[in-house]
């Protein structure tokens, strides 16, 4: 499946999970994660880094991430990169998207080093003040990327993601991070809070493949862009 297609899957099953919560709740804190890669297992390969943030459906509460301080360890930034949807900014400075549209996404071509990280900050409206209106939240993607944006590296999610940061309809935020391989192992991102209240990764349970939808219209309209 080439990139297009593993992007096209992921922009519908976030709304099915995420619509379970529909009441309004007190606002959280701005949710901040340092996020880091292990990336060792594919050291000096050259490839993409592909962030995306996108709505679970027409009813989602605005919000936003914004990925900042950007460095890795033994790794190089490439040419310019590809962006679709409601995005500002370029690695290694501060990257906002919003989820103003369907498909928010930026595309990094990238030489792998040993890791790489960076803050994650999520926050608007979402977070701050959920409405109780709302039926589907948002979600932040990470994905490796070959080369030729056909296939992914680190993961065995079926949408291709190595770690996914989900905004529930409470404004509580969710974490995740997929084994690298068939056979189970270390996931390779760590998520790291760093905003008090916000309970470390490992307190948290798997929701299912099923929030993980969020990409269908947007890749075929970027399909159709190109």
């Amino acid at each position: 499946m080439d990139r297009l297609g593993l992007r096209f899957v992921v922009h519908l099953c976030f709304a099915v999970a995420l619509a379970t919560l529909c009441f309004a709740v007190p606002g959280q804190a701005t949710v901040i994660y340092l996020v880091t890669v292990d990336t060792s297992a594919i050291n000096g390969v050259s490839g993409n880094l592909d962030f995306q943030f996108n709505p679970g459906g027409p009813s989602s509460q605005s919000a936003f991430v914004t990925i900042s301080s950007f460095s890795s360890a033994g790794g190089a930034l490439g040419g310019a990169p590809a962006i679709t949807g409601d995005v500002t900014g370029t690695l290694p400075g501060p990257v906002t998207i919003d989820n103003g549209t369907n498909f928010n996404d930026y595309f990094q071509p990238f030489t792998f080093g040993t890791s790489f990280q960076f803050q994650l900050l999520l926050d608007g409206p979402a977070i701050q003040s959920p409405n109780g209106i709302a039926t589907s939240g948002s979600s932040f993607g990470l994905s490796l990327f070959d080369a030729t944006g056909s296939a992914t590296f680190l993961t065995t999610e079926p949408n291709g993601f190595v770690g996914t940061a989900d905004i529930n309809l409470d404004g509580t935020v969710t974490p995740r991070v997929f084994p690298p391989s068939v056979l189970g192992g270390t996931p390779v991102v760590t998520f790291t809070a760093a905003t008090p209240g916000v309970p470390e990764p490992s307190t948290f349970t798997f929701l299912g493949s099923s929030l993980l939808t969020l990409a269908g219209f947007a890749a075929m309209r970027r399909k159709s862009n190109t």
